[in-house]
């Protein structure tokens, strides 16, 4: 009986469906190991040294598929395109995009499946995948604030300009009016986006600020009552359970007791949410830009002169693809199928357009 581990005793049951597909495992192991070796070039510290090990790990199934083929290997396949797509934008971008696309490779790996491939190369996918999901969680992090109001804007800008520029020229009125009306709800909403944005944000960095511990708390520290343990009753304040924070609060005290002051980056602390949440200048201008630039795509065709059904058709078709590309965007940074998301993304614009054209076209009617 063969095995995957024995090429030789494997050799009479190779077939050239198997010898195509473990060159194309090779080759895409090879291709996946320099995509994190490309993205290690760009990374310091433990990140870097996260994604170098990975790439030793690929090196190794590689190394599989290489032993498995023997003297079969032939000459060098090119790997599959999602592979090479990764290694362009790797070499291009090195950002949290390229490390959310290979979530989704390694979440889709073929080894549960192939009787070729060993337990532990199918679990080291697996587990790969949870890795570059870590990772990528970092810079979406760094991302999620501004990122968030940047989609938000071009979002509702695409929706709110084409379902109002829609529902106006349904009534049948000129295109010089139409146009007006697009600018005018480009500038009301981009306007209003940004200073609803700016306030959100500041709004909710206040509220962090106001959990943040006092300074002066930290600094009398060192002269509680170690036997009443009152830093206890911060812990517990703040989540912990009644006997973690007894013992972490009388560590605490003991390391303050040992140095005879207060530490640093002291022990009564929160997580530190502001990165996430972002600034409200940097928020409030993404979303005012973007708003500006998603509201300014219905209008494009009445800008050159389009007018009636036309310049509506044309505006719908641009305004399809910017929401199928926004929608596949956040597809892929939150490590969803894009497709769907695009899909769900232009379902949900036009269903509101469609009201306000509809909507249009009674009022039109019925002034007619």
């Amino acid at each position: 009986m063969t095995t995957p581990d024995n090429p030789t005793a494997a050799a009479s049951e190779r077939s050239k469906r198997d010898l195509r597909r473990w060159r194309q495992y090779l080759a895409n192991e090879r291709a996946e190991a320099a995509v994190y070796r490309e993205l290690a070039q760009r990374r310091t510290g433990e990140e870097r040294a996260i994604l170098l090990a990975l790439a030793d790990a690929e090196g190794r199934h590689e190394a599989h598929w290489a032993d498995l083929l023997g003297t079969d290997a032939g000459r060098p396949v090119a790997a599959d395109v999602r592979t090479r797509l990764l290694a362009v934008l790797a070499r291009r971008f090195g950002s949290v995009f390229v490390l959310a696309l290979a979530q989704r490779a390694e979440s889709r790996s073929p080894y549960d499946s192939d009787p070729h491939a060993t337990a532990a190369m199918a679990a080291d996918e697996r587990i790969h995948g949870e890795v570059v999901r870590g990772l990528a969680a970092r810079g979406r992090k760094r991302l999620s604030g501004t990122f968030r109001a940047a989609v938000f804007g071009a979002n509702d800008g695409l929706v709110s300009n084409l379902a109002l520029v829609l529902g106006i020229a349904a009534t049948g009125v000129s295109t010089g009016f139409v146009l007006f009306s697009g600018i005018a709800g480009l500038l009301a909403g981009a306007l209003s986006m940004g200073a609803g944005e700016y306030v959100s944000v500041r709004s909710q960095r206040e509220l962090l600020e106001a959990s943040t511990p006092d300074p002066e708390a930290q600094g009398v520290l060192p002269d509680l009552d170690v036997d009443a343990n009152e830093l206890a009753l911060v812990y517990r304040a703040r989540g912990m359970t009644e006997e973690r924070a007894i013992v972490h609060a009388t560590q605490v005290l003991a390391a303050i007791r040992a140095s005879e002051a207060a530490p640093a980056t002291g022990p009564i602390g929160t997580p530190d949410d502001y990165e996430s949440v972002g600034t409200g200048l940097a928020a409030a201008a993404s979303s005012f830009c973007f708003f500006a630039s998603g509201a300014l795509i219905p209008i494009l065709p009445f800008m050159f002169g389009m007018q009636g059904l036309p310049a509506i058709i044309v505006s719908s078709v641009l305004v399809g693809i910017a929401l199928l590309i926004t929608g596949a965007v956040v597809g892929l940074l939150s490590g969803a199928p894009p497709l769907k998301r695009a899909l769900r993304q232009l379902a949900i614009g036009f269903g509101a357009a469609a009201v306000t054209y509809v909507l249009g076209l009674a009022f039109g009617g019925s002034v007619g």
